[in-house]
């Protein structure tokens, strides 16, 4: 049975490739996000998630690098979370409710922008069971800003707000990719996250032993990916890694066995993709985080 507060919440259900499990059994819970309220150049990564849905069809359900089938695991598609337009401090609210529910009930969330600005309700549900998260934010943006243009929620300060929910004195954000942002936002990664500039799988492999066996939740925006290979996002920035790169992270953290608590994907503007490269290439990443971190029916 679906929980009560969903009609009130959630629209859908929504239908990715093969998740077909019911709710009470679903280990994994697949939501789309739709909000782009403080995106700062181009808008658009609200279609992102009935988008993405449409375009997984056009993927298979197994994975060769993997040897896995998503119909081995039991994953739910809520559909997505009905956000009040304009309203950026409500939708917020709305989003955390749903997550912390998810949460709650014992099951993983994994979610689909939508800006990034939505990972930080998500990151907040996820928290409050777990006061050690590690947050594995690969971008090519910084996002550490204190405010963009006097607003202090924003897609351009989401990781600074991340940062801000830790109060221990350690570094539980782990950045990957980071190629733009300004003077200030470098100089507050030096003291507050763990920084990559540019690259991704090489310092990935350095660090990991210092967050396994620890709670980790996964944000991954699109942008973190090169132009030429994701160009469907809201600001482009070109130097990025390719996509076989992200899935080399993706599957050594698997191997790893990384205690996966949480994942999102965000920024994927289809209009801005016309031949559905970076659409497709997001449902891509879901299919392989999901098999590589999932486990099997009757597990």
């Amino acid at each position: 049975m679906r929980p009560e507060w969903w009609s009130e919440f959630l629209e859908g259900p929504g239908s990715f490739m093969s998740f077909d499990s019911d709710w009470d059994s679903a280990t994994e819970v697949f939501f789309g996000v739709p909000m782009d309220f403080t995106a700062s150049f181009r808008p658009g990564s609200r279609m992102g998630p009935q988008r993405l849905r449409e375009v997984s069809y056009g993927i298979e359900e197994y994975s060769m690098p993997l040897d896995r089938d998503l119909r081995d695991i039991k994953v739910h598609d809520l559909g997505d979370i009905i956000i009040p337009f304009g309203n950026v401090p409500r939708s917020l609210q709305q989003i955390e409710k749903v997550a912390k529910a998810v949460v709650d009930e014992g099951k993983r969330s994994w979610a689909i922008g939508g800006e990034h600005l939505v990972s930080l309700p998500l990151i907040k549900a996820v928290r409050q069971r777990h006061d050690d998260l590690i947050v594995l934010h690969f971008d090519a943006h910084a996002d550490l800003r204190y405010d963009y243009l006097g607003e202090r929620l924003s897609h351009a300060t989401v990781m600074r707000r991340v940062s801000e929910m830790f109060h221990d004195g350690k570094k539980h954000i782990y950045q990957f990719g980071i190629r733009s942002g300004t003077k200030e936002e470098r100089e507050y990664a030096k003291e507050h996250t763990h920084c990559f500039f540019g690259e991704v799988f090489e310092p990935l492999k350095q660090v990991a032993h210092e967050f396994k066996g620890k709670p980790v939740y996964i944000s991954i925006d699109i942008d973190v990916v090169d132009p030429a290979f994701a160009p469907g996002t809201g600001t482009p920035e070109p130097g990025g890694i390719t996509s076989k790169e992200l899935f080399q992270a993706i599957h050594y953290l698997k191997d790893e066995e990384i205690n996966l608590v949480g994942f999102d994907l965000v920024e994927i503007l289809p209009h801005q993709d016309a031949s559905e490269r970076t659409t497709i290439l997001g449902a891509k990443i879901i299919r392989e985080a999901l098999l590589a971190f999932s486990p099997k029916k009757g597990a």
